[in-house]
């Protein structure tokens, strides 16, 4: 990597961001990344903030569900919120969770994701603000992630995106049944989704698979 000089910026309202003499490219900020818990926006470094309670609770316990069921079923890979995922030269992404379909894990390299994932998981956390998620809902929308869902624990709301010919369909859902389209079989209750007292993962993957 070339010589780059990167220096912490605070914006208006105190927001930290890293920047540096000229836009900073994918490959870089992998390496800077190490030490700087971030994404890449436009060659701009923004941090990650530490997740709450809700955010982290969820993440775990989808995390620990769908990966199970996906294993047993040999359908692909589950992987986490580490995990980054190349968007442009000058964008990266840490998906909270990331499916990769077994037929497409070429796409899955020792320190990134080159490629499309099959399915994007995003736990909205109190301080993500909309000029947080709308940049990064375009970015997997530019990428052309088939499926990207937001997970909302303040509004218990699930917003579901599926792409279709020319655009995505939308789809919000508080009650039911929350299913992926890339995770054939797979589907969780939006209750168990935000409830404080979740039932067993193993449990719930047994019940899936009918036995």
């Amino acid at each position: 990597m070339s010589e780059l000089l990167v220096r912490p910026h605070f914006e208006k309202f105190d927001r930290k961001i890293y920047a540096a003499d000229a836009p900073i490219r994918f490959p870089e900020w992998l390496e800077l990344s190490q030490t700087l818990d971030s994404e890449l926006v436009r060659g701009v470094m923004l941090p990650k903030m530490s997740a709450q309670y809700p955010h982290e609770w969820i993440f775990m316990w989808l995390a620990n569900t769908l990966s199970t069921f996906v294993l047993h079923q040999n359908l692909g890979k589950v992987l986490g919120s580490r995990t980054a995922v190349k968007i442009s030269d000058h964008d990266g992404r840490l998906p909270d969770l990331v499916f990769v379909r077994q037929e497409n894990l070429s796409i899955i390299h020792n320190d990134a994701i080159y490629g499309v994932p099959d399915l994007v998981v995003e736990i909205v956390s109190d301080n993500d603000r909309p000029s947080d998620l709308v940049p990064l809902e375009a970015d997997y929308r530019s990428l052309g992630v088939p499926e990207i869902v937001f997970i909302d624990p303040r509004r218990k709301r699930v917003r579901q995106l599926r792409k279709s010919a020319d655009d995505y369909d939308e789809a919000f859902l508080t009650s039911g049944e929350l299913n992926f389209v890339a995770v054939p079989g797979f589907h969780i209750a939006i209750e168990a989704l935000f409830a404080d007292e979740k039932p067993d993962p193993f449990t719930t993957v047994k019940n899936l698979l009918g036995v």
